[in-house]
């Protein structure tokens, strides 16, 4: 999937808002609101009634038939949701689960009062985790084809659906688990923020703090590129190391913030070195004593003392040009 339409669902994924159907509320101490409850009732149907008991037994290409005809011979009736409900679960038994996602769909288009409307966007959610998990649609009947973008697209519209609910919020968390379990390190880092912003007192806070922290050290590709891949998370982890002692000692996160610090401070010589070798002494004596002040105890700070010695004398006695910050990126050629 293109970068950008992941980021735009991953967006649409955190929204909490959405009109016409039934929503969630998280109540003050806890605890979920449905704030509009599905208020259809079920209506005994001898036929769906026998589908549903063939379904129970085992025989759903039998009941598959019945549900058909019925929805082709009832199409005003006002249980028809319970037939199309039917009809989703036959299709997902039998292992067709687009077609069984669509169903449920129409379901949830057409009777957002359904007392079947929880039931189904459940099945939507399932049918989305079992692609994620590594389920095939199958091709001349060899399950061959994947669906793992099209099950992220699912977890959207299960969110959309439920804006607010346990399943919106289960829906989101599982779309950014899925981008961390796959590498794509860059849309879970989105996706996890996402969570933060609309579930900021989820009991999985922890654990998404520290994976959105992890996603972003990932994508650090070494001292010649950007930073803030390891700029970004090094407070995000001393939040978590804080708040979560346990599970900071748990993920050794003393560690990990001193490897930051490490490759800040390598970071940091990189960018003198290279103002050295462009004949910018003064920037380069500005990142060299910004280094030994900052990283005093690493051995890149005794480099650095080293090399500011080096430099002509006029650069070590000017002082620090107003131009330069210790955010300032290398040039752009040095970035590889």
């Amino acid at each position: 999937m293109h970068r950008a339409l992941v980021v735009t669902v991953i967006g649409l994924l955190s929204s909490l808002a959405h009109a016409n159907v039934p929503s969630w509320e998280l109540q003050t101490g806890g605890g979920w609101h449905l704030t509009t409850a599905p208020t259809t009732q079920p209506i005994h149907d001898e036929t769906l009634d026998r589908a549903e008991q063939m379904i129970q037994h085992g025989q759903v290409g039998p009941a598959k038939k019945v549900v058909v005809g019925w929805i082709k011979s009832h199409k005003d009736s006002p249980i028809r949701d319970r037939g199309v409900y039917l009809l989703g679960e036959c299709n997902y038994l039998v292992g067709n689960r687009n077609l069984s996602f669509y169903n449920f769909d129409e379901l949830l288009d057409l009777y957002p009062d359904s007392r079947y409307f929880y039931p189904a966007l459940q099945r939507q959610y399932d049918i989305a985790d079992a692609y994620l998990k590594g389920y095939k649609n199958k091709f001349l009947g060899l399950p061959i084809n994947d669906a793992h973008i099209e099950a992220t697209e699912m977890l959207y519209r299960v969110q959309q659906r439920s804006p607010g609910s346990p399943l919106a919020e289960k829906a989101l968390l599982r779309v950014a688990d899925y981008y961390y379990s796959d590498g794509e390190f860059d849309v879970a880092a989105d996706a996890y923020a996402a969570y933060i912003r609309g579930y900021p007192r989820s009991p999985h806070l922890a654990r998404v703090r520290l994976r959105q922290a992890f996603s972003a050290l990932a994508q650090f590709r070494g001292v010649r590129y950007d930073a803030t891949p390891i700029i970004d998370p090094r407070p995000q982890l001393q939040d978590v190391q804080a708040a979560y002692s346990q599970l900071a000692q748990k993920e050794n996160i003393t560690a990990i913030v001193q490897r930051i610090d490490k490759a800040l401070a390598r970071k940091l010589l990189d960018i003198g070195d290279y103002y050295t070798r462009t004949h910018k002494p003064s920037a380069a004596v500005y990142y060299y004593r910004y280094l030994i002040g900052s990283y005093p105890d690493y051995r890149e700070a005794q480099t650095a003392q080293k090399r500011i010695s080096d430099l002509p004398k006029w650069a070590q006695d000017q002082p620090y040009p107003p131009m330069f910050t210790p955010t300032t990126q290398p040039a752009r050629e040095e970035r590889r």
